[in-house]
């Protein structure tokens, strides 16, 4: 389906009649992230499915400020309306984590539950986030230079997705399709207005985050197992799962895992039931 928010596309999916699950993909991701895990989830969530802007069949807009995390966000605001969702649960990987705590922390009234797959609140310092800026910078500048493919090799070498070396063939064919299925001019504009750089620090603002946060890492990616730590510390209402055997994209490591922690415990979580805490 296609939808025009405010002079641009949006593609998205929606499927089942149960409790609204907005999804929202990783970096260089799209609505296709989610496909194997409709058929289960659907049988118990209504799921959205968006291709978030600059990815998938969404427009990829020239100018960055479509691209900021606010701009995204009153999208976001505007599809629930358009669908008759009041309030809705969120699912989140990487990028999209990021968007979903951003919306949890200025949506507030939008969200009932949320679960971030390794996804982080951001740079704390001013610093840290002005480096990280050149490096996405860098990046966009290497995308628009050198093309989709170049880049599309580029970032599957990332120590980030090492664990990924050993999934079977078709799993790294599909997963490179998607990437070299993206428009280079909305990935390296995404990078400018929504990297980890330009996203404000949310450090400060879990404290007074009151909704159910389901935290999923996988074991490998200590990174964002670190990071997950750290969030429930400061998040009220929170459990942590660590799933075993994997990295960062815990969907595409460990499905099964994946789906039934999201068809599952997320469920029980998200009424007020026990999340079964693992980290």
């Amino acid at each position: 389906m296609i939808t025009t928010i405010q002079g641009i596309r949006y593609a998205y999916e929606v499927s089942g009649n149960g409790a609204p699950l907005l999804l929202l993909h990783g970096f260089t991701g799209s609505k296709a992230t989610w496909k194997p895990f409709i058929p289960l989830w659907s049988q118990r969530y209504r799921t959205i499915a968006v291709d978030i802007i600059g990815h998938g069949e969404s427009d990829s807009p020239d100018q960055i400020t479509h691209y900021t995390m606010e701009a995204f966000a009153c999208t976001l605001e505007i599809l629930l309306q358009n669908l008759g969702i009041q309030k809705t649960n969120v699912l989140g990987y990487s990028m999209g984590g990021r968007i979903a705590l951003y919306l949890t922390v200025k949506r507030p009234e939008l969200i009932r539950a949320v679960l971030l797959e390794s996804a982080s609140p951001g740079l704390e310092t001013k610093e840290e986030r002005l480096n990280r800026i050149q490096q996405d910078e860098a990046l966009a500048d290497f995308i628009t230079e050198n093309g989709l493919i170049a880049f599309v090799n580029r970032w599957e070498s990332l120590p980030l997705f090492a664990s990924q070396k050993t999934l079977p063939e078709h799993v790294k064919e599909a997963i490179r399709k998607e990437r070299l299925a993206q428009n280079p001019n909305g990935l390296a504009a995404s990078l400018r207005g929504m990297g980890t750089g330009q996203q404000p620090s949310l450090w400060e603002e879990l404290p007074h985050i009151k909704k159910p946060v389901m935290l999923v890492t996988g074991r490998y990616d200590t990174k964002f197992v670190n990071i997950a730590r750290r969030m429930k510390k400061s998040l009220p209402n929170c459990v942590h799962i660590i799933a075993e055997g994997c990295g960062h994209a815990v969907h595409v490591e460990s499905p099964k895992t994946f789906g039934k922690i999201v068809f599952d415990r997320f469920y029980q979580f998200m009424n007020g039931k026990d999340g079964r805490n693992d980290g």
